[in-house]
C-alpha cells in the first residue's frame, strides 16, 4: 500500500507527491512534498535524507530556513496581544531574509536591513522594532530549538527617542466635547483609570465593584493580572453605562468594541478639538504625566500602571520637581548669600601661610 511504501508516491485524495522514509534515528516521516512535480518530491527527499544522515553520524545540524523560523515563532505567539504587530514585522522583514537560512543571518545581512530600512525614511525607533525580532526569533533558535550553534551580534540603534505626548487639562476636556458619546466616555476612563485601549473595551462587568472602587483586568499587556484602583471619575463613567450590555462595560450600539480605537471616530475629535499628532495610547502617558504633576511618587505610579519596572515610570519623573524647589532656591538672587567660595578660601588660606613661613626665614 502506498501508505507503507519508501519512496515518493501518489495518494488518491491528493494531488501532489507524498514522501515516506525512515530516518538513521528511526523516526519515521510521512508527509506531502508540495508538489505536483516528481523530480521535486525526490528531489526534497534525497535532502531529508541527507540532512538526516550528516546530523546521526556527524552531529552537523541540518539548515533551517527563516521562514521556518518565522512559522514556529508565529505558533508561539499565537496567543499573545501583540501578535498582529509580530506578523506584520515578519511580512516587512520578508524582502530581506525570506530566501535565507538562519545560518546565513550574518552582521552584511542585518545590515541592509537597517540601511534598507532608513531608506525607506522609517525612524530608529522602527528599525529597532525589526531588529529586537530578529534578536529574539535567532535566540530562540539558538537556545530552544537548538537549530543554530551561534548568531550574530544585534545592537539597536542609538537615537532613538522616547516619545513624550501628553494633553492639558483644557485639551483633554476639548477632546471629549469633540467625541461621540461612546469615544467619549472611553477618553474620560482612560484619563481617570490609565488603562490601556484593550484594557479598557475588554472589561467586563463581573470583574468590577463599583462599592469597593476596584476593577480586575484579566487582559493586560504583560499578560499578568492586575486590579485598578477607580477614583471617583472612573466610577462616574462606568455608572453611566450600566444597562447597557450585560457584559461588557464598553459598548458601540449594544455591541462590544472589538476593534481599534485609533480610527475615523477618533480621528476626526482630534481634528475638531484643534490637536495634532495625538494617538488613543497618550491618554495613558497624559494619564501618568498628570498623577506625576500631581506630586504622586513613581513607586505608587508603578503600582497604579501596573508597570512590571521601575524603568517605565522614571520616564515621567520629570514631571514632578516640587521636591526640589527649596533646593533650586538656594541661589536665588534675593536671598542672602550663604555660597562658601572653598577653593578660593583655601587657596588664600595656604597663601597667607607661605608667606609667613617666607618671612620667618628671612
Amino acid at each position: 500500500m502506498a501508505q507503507t511504501q519508501e519512496g515518493v508516491y501518489r495518494r488518491p485524495d491528493s494531488r501532489f507527491w507524498w514522501i515516506a522514509t525512515t530516518l538513521p534515528n528511526d523516526k519515521r516521516i510521512r508527509q506531502s512534498a508540495g508538489t505536483e512535480s516528481r523530480q521535486d518530491a525526490e528531489a526534497l527527499l534525497a535532502k531529508i535524507r541527507l540532512e538526516a544522515f550528516r546530523e546521526h553520524h556527524f552531529g552537523i545540524k541540518p539548515q533551517r530556513s527563516w521562514q521556518e523560523a518565522v512559522v514556529r515563532h508565529l505558533t508561539i505567539k499565537a496567543n499573545l496581544r501583540s501578535y498582529r504587530d509580530v506578523q506584520r514585522i515578519c511580512r516587512m522583514l520578508d524582502p530581506y531574509l525570506c530566501s535565507l537560512t538562519l545560518n546565513q543571518i550574518n552582521g552584511d545581512v542585518i545590515w541592509s536591513v537597517v540601511q534598507g530600512q532608513l531608506k525607506k525614511g522609517n525612524t530608529p525607533a522602527t528599525v529597532n522594532r525589526y531588529l529586537a525580532l530578529i534578536r529574539n526569533l535567532l535566540k530562540m533558535a539558538r537556545d530552544e530549538w537548538q537549530w543554530i550553534d551561534s548568531m550574530p551580534k544585534i545592537r539597536l540603534l542609538p537615537g532613538e527617542v522616547e516619545r513624550d505626548r501628553w494633553l492639558t487639562r483644557e485639551e483633554a476636556d476639548r477632546l471629549i466635547a469633540a467625541a461621540p458619546e461612546h469615544l467619549a466616555a472611553l477618553i474620560r476612563f482612560a484619563l481617570a483609570a490609565g488603562c490601556r485601549a484593550r484594557e479598557i473595551t475588554g472589561l467586563e462587568w463581573n470583574r468590577v465593584d463599583l462599592n469597593r472602587r476596584t476593577a480586575w483586568l484579566n487582559k493586560t499587556k504583560n499578560g499578568t493580572p492586575r486590579g485598578v484602583p477607580l477614583n471617583k471619575d472612573a466610577v462616574a463613567v462606568l455608572q453611566e453605562q450600566i444597562g447597557k450590555h450585560h457584559q461588557f462595560c464598553f459598548t458601540y450600539r449594544g455591541q462590544p468594541i472589538g476593534w481599534d480605537l485609533t480610527n475615523t471616530a477618533w480621528i476626526n475629535a482630534i481634528k475638531k478639538a484643534g490637536i495634532e499628532d495625538f494617538r488613543f495610547h497618550d491618554l495613558r502617558h497624559t494619564w501618568a504625566s498628570w498623577y506625576r504633576q500631581a506630586g504622586t511618587s513613581c513607586d505608587e505610579l508603578k503600582d497604579l500602571g501596573g508597570w512590571k519596572s521601575r524603568n517605565m515610570v522614571d520616564r515621567y519623573a520629570k514631571f514632578a520637581t516640587e521636591n526640589l524647589v527649596f533646593a533650586a532656591s538656594r541661589i536665588e538672587s534675593t536671598r542672602d548669600s550663604t555660597v562658601i567660595p572653598l577653593s578660593r578660601f583655601c587657596h588664600v588660606k595656604n597663601a597667607v601661610k607661605m608667606d609667613e613661613s617666607s618671612k620667618a626665614l628671612k
